[in-house]
């Protein structure tokens, strides 16, 4: 078993998922186990009840070697897809987040691991399939299922498994039961809000907009991204120039026909839904080729590596960042935890770690539920969730109800400006923002099919 320490520090994202995929699997018995002892005394986890992916043995390498050990599996993007540079980041904050509970003791009496049951899905919904089932008997819940046509290729399993998940997306459909099963976790808000609160904010505190163009892959948080883009310019009376397909498989290096077509659009501000280095050719090219419009990206969007790319004065000059929590460092105790973890003056690459560690609270809140209800077994587990539960961010984002019927829906942003004397190339510039278009937006609904 590697640690999580090992695995921060591995230079390729080729053999971080090789030593993940190597790791040994974890799980427990099929039959629920009830109270029992060992011969260091009496079991510390009282009478719950717990079964697949749920031990009384320790973890490897347990911090409480007299705790059990909840499994939790990983789905990410560790290799070759668009968004390896930020998913080897969430994996790295998700590991150092259960260290940080492990370290506070666990949950009632059982320590954490992501480790032994994290794949590479190569943001391919076929891989994320196979993977899934390849570590499914393992695990209690996944902590992480990173993409929206991936997760949603998983999802009839996951329901018919009894298997909770936390979406590294953020897709509007993940808010309601009608479309993500009852079976997941989401935190922030959707690539749609980041849309309409970040329209909203540019025109209230930069300048009006007389057209707006959105661009990314189809199917995919592009879409929702787009979506939220055209709602809000209908809302406001301003010209939606349509919605510009990034080229097959959103890949860099072949975006020449989605940059002709944003300078034939006559928009003034693209929204733009594409991985990090799409951005990064795709904005250059367009300022390099006369634009003068500016660009609004959603979340996942920025690496702080885009700085040293060609493109960084265009994007310094016509590029905006919506986040859905500040970028590493923002004032919060979630954040002070974080730089706990790392060390002293320690940076993470970029802020796939802050997401992935703020992503792993609500999971957190939902083993806690389901351990004071004395049932850790997946089903006890998806009760728990489906009747909701209240979630503490520790600043990183506002307190929320998640699971169970849709509720106040977070339609809050932060919105994050490039700088170079930034820690991580982009300065937050607030958090907790809510325009009035997504305010008033009537959210009872998906806004896209993703």
């Amino acid at each position: 078993m590697v640690s999580h320490r090992v695995v921060k520090t591995l230079a390729g994202a080729g053999v971080v998922a090789l030593v993940l995929a190597g790791c040994g699997g974890g799980g427990g018995d099929s039959s629920p186990t009830e109270d029992s002892s060992s011969s260091e005394g009496a079991n510390p986890r009282g009478d719950i009840a717990f079964d697949i992916g749920v031990t009384d043995e320790p973890c490897p390498e347990a911090i409480n070697p007299n705790n059990g050990c909840i499994y939790l599996g990983v789905l990410s993007d560790l290799t070759e897809g668009p968004f390896a540079p930020l998913a080897t980041q969430v994996v790295t904050g998700q590991q150092d987040f259960w260290t940080y509970v492990n370290q506070q003791g666990g949950i009632s009496g059982f320590d954490v691991n992501i480790a032994a049951n994290a794949r590479d899905n190569k943001y391919d919904p076929a891989v994320h399939s196979q993977e899934y089932r390849s570590i499914e008997s393992n695990i209690l819940a996944l902590a992480q299922t990173l993409g929206t046509p991936q997760t949603q290729a998983i999802l009839p399993d996951m329901e018919a498994d009894n298997v909770i998940g936390v979406p590294a997306s953020w897709w509007s459909g993940w808010q309601f039961p009608e479309t993500d099963g009852g079976v997941l976790l989401e935190s922030g808000s959707s690539y749609c809000m980041q849309a309409m609160s970040g329209l909203d904010w540019w025109t209230e505190n930069k300048s009006p907009i007389s057209k707006v163009v959105a661009v990314g892959p189809p199917g995919d948080f592009g879409g929702d991204y787009a979506a939220g883009a055209k709602a809000w310019a209908s809302a406001n009376g301003v010209e939606f120039a349509g919605f510009i397909e990034s080229a097959p498989n959103a890949i860099a290096g072949n975006q020449d026909a989605a940059v002709q077509q944003i300078l034939e659009s006559g928009a003034d501000m693209v929204a733009i839904g594409t991985g990090p280095a799409e951005v990064a050719e795709i904005v250059g090219k367009s300022v390099a080729s006369g634009f003068k419009g500016q660009f609004l990206g959603a979340a996942p969007t920025w690496n702080p590596l885009l700085l040293k790319t060609a493109a960084a004065p265009a994007l310094l000059a016509a590029f905006t960042n919506v986040g859905t929590t500040g970028s590493f460092g923002t004032p919060s105790a979630a954040m002070d935890a974080m730089q706990a973890q790392l060390g002293e003056g320690v940076l993470p690459a970029n802020d796939g770690y802050t997401y992935g560690w703020v992503w792993q609270y609500p999971l957190k809140a939902a083993l806690e539920k389901a351990a004071a209800n004395g049932d850790l077994t997946r089903e006890g587990l998806v009760a728990a969730v489906q009747g909701g539960v209240e979630v503490d961010y520790e600043g990183a984002l506002p307190n929320s109800l998640v699971g169970g019927p849709p509720a106040d829906v977070d339609r809050s942003v932060s919105i994050n400006i490039p700088s170079e004397d930034a820690a991580l190339g982009i300065e937050t510039l607030l958090v907790g923002y809510v325009g009035k278009t997504a305010a008033a937006y009537d959210y009872s609904a998906p806004c896209s099919g993703a």
